[in-house]
């Protein structure tokens, strides 16, 4: 079975990747299972840049196919912020309950109207020897007052869908068939078949 390391140590990612992957006749591995996993510095301006940044170094460090993902959340009243420093944007130590008390009080005063927003996922797909190639997808909605929801992670609690539920209060099932990683994930599909080819099918 072909194998596939998803470049993350974010157990809430590993867990929406692996429900995303189920499709493929694949075995995902991601850093939690990689002993001496790189420690990627993020440096790049954009989501393609750190996505492509993660999966290099995973490809490289272990001769094999890697994915990885760059995503954030975008406020429009914010001019885009929190954006490539979403998951450290309280600080330096990922903290998500501090991001979401940042963006609050950052929002406070700010009517519904105008706290649009979307969450965007840049991937990467990297492969020794082969050129790294990228998609991407997005997911609007807008920003709560408040938390909502116990599901999820991240921003999952103050992001409101057209729907009038925030992802927090969605299943892992539905979040996983509307999300932004979903979104680029099929973008991906087609290619991920061409690579694996005619066997990586169900």
């Amino acid at each position: 079975m072909a194998a596939v390391l998803i470049a993350t140590k974010n157990k809430g990612k590993a867990k929406e990747f692996a429900a995303l992957f189920s499709r493929f006749e694949l075995e995902v591995k991601t850093f939690l299972d990689m002993e001496g996993a790189p420690d990627v510095e993020e440096t790049g301006k954009t989501f393609e840049e750190n996505a492509i940044l993660k999966a290099e170094a995973a490809a490289n460090a272990y001769g094999m196919m890697a994915i990885a993902d760059d995503s954030g959340l975008m406020i429009d009243a914010l001019g885009g912020r929190p954006g490539v420093y979403s998951a450290r944007y309280a600080g330096k130590e990922k903290n998500d309950e501090a991001n979401i008390d940042k963006v609050l009080s950052e929002l406070e005063g700010v009517p519904d109207e105008k706290r649009t927003a979307s969450f965007y996922c840049a991937l990467a797909v990297a492969r020794p020897g082969k050129e790294t190639f990228t998609v991407s997808g997005t997911l609007q909605g807008r920003i709560t007052r408040e938390r909502i929801g116990e599901n999820g992670f991240g921003y999952d609690p103050i992001f409101m869908l057209p729907s009038g539920k925030t992802l927090a209060q969605l299943s892992a099932e539905e979040k996983n068939k509307i999300s932004h990683r979903a979104h680029a994930l099929a973008k991906l599909s087609d290619a991920l078949y061409s690579i694996l080819g005619e066997e990586g099918k169900k």
